[in-house]
């Protein structure tokens, strides 16, 4: 039987608003982010990290990001798994820094290293200002390569918020990352065990340079990958991902937010028992 080695956590494009208002006036995504940090405190889990990966303020408010960091600090620390922020194109770079890492404001690309026991996380910032597009700069590329030029003893998990691969629809096609051949030369023979990102708003996985892709669901709202004919349309239907490394592959799983009916409950020492009885 495989366990994981390590299982992470990621939430992405919680499009969190400043307190009063609601996002397209019918979202409350703060209290969904709370549902998803809730289950994640109940479970009988203890992830290496809390990944989030980009699109965190709707409109790059600063009020935004204190409320959304009001909420995860404390959640964070009951889980006892770090919180680690990356940017999106809503995102603010100055307000983000100063709002939810308590930083001083900087509009430099929000890049770093996370090192959770043996496994290493990269954050790249994929976001261009003043545009809803992804690019990562030469200056990135090779910040990149340096860093995986040594290898982790658990391997890398690498996070951005543009994702490298196809979507099935077409304005957002149009906004994922430039040139991701870039990206996979990078990445291409590396200890990269798997690319988190998100920005698409519907769950979507493939592979660059043999590396495993996930397109995060969104916390906020879901795009509806099937809509009436000449529309686009956000639904509600909303997710987050439990990432889970295992000593050869890596996978990413789709969890729904918000409350959910049982349909069955049986006692983990019932069901070992019954396999033991019935494998093989």
């Amino acid at each position: 039987m495989r366990t994981p080695r390590h299982t992470l956590v990621q939430f992405s494009d919680v499009h969190i608003v400043p307190e009063g208002e609601l996002l397209m006036g019918t979202l409350d995504t703060l209290t969904q982010m709370g549902h998803a940090l809730d289950a994640v405190e109940s479970a009988d889990l203890a992830p290496a990290a809390l990944l989030f990966t980009g699109d965190l303020a709707d409109t790059g408010d600063v009020r935004a990001y204190r409320r959304l960091r009001a909420l995860v600090e404390p959640a964070a620390a009951r889980i006892g798994a770090p919180a680690l922020f990356g940017m999106g194109n809503h995102d603010n770079r100055e307000a983000f820094r100063e709002g939810l890492l308590g930083t001083e404001p900087g509009d430099a690309p929000h890049d770093f290293v996370h090192r959770a026991g043996d496994v290493r996380v990269i954050v790249l910032d994929s976001t261009t200002p003043g545009s809803h597009g992804g690019a990562l700069t030469d200056d990135q590329l090779a910040w990149l390569r340096a860093e995986l030029a040594q290898p982790a003893p658990a391997g890398t998990v690498l996070a951005l918020h543009h994702p490298p691969i196809p979507t099935p629809l077409a304005f957002l096609e149009r906004l994922s990352l430039k040139d991701p051949e870039r990206l996979a030369e990078a990445i291409a023979g590396t200890d990269v065990r798997i690319v988190l990102t998100g920005h698409n708003h519907h769950a979507t996985c493939g592979a660059l340079a043999g590396v495993p892709v996930w397109a995060a669901p969104a916390v906020a709202y879901r795009a509806d990958v099937f809509p009436p004919a000449g529309t686009y349309q956000g639904v509600t239907g909303v997710g987050y991902t439990r990432v889970d490394l295992y000593e050869d592959c890596a996978t990413a799983t789709f969890v729904p937010v918000g409350p959910v009916e049982a349909v069955y409950h049986y006692e983990r020492a019932k069901v070992d028992r019954y396999l033991a009885a019935h494998e093989g």
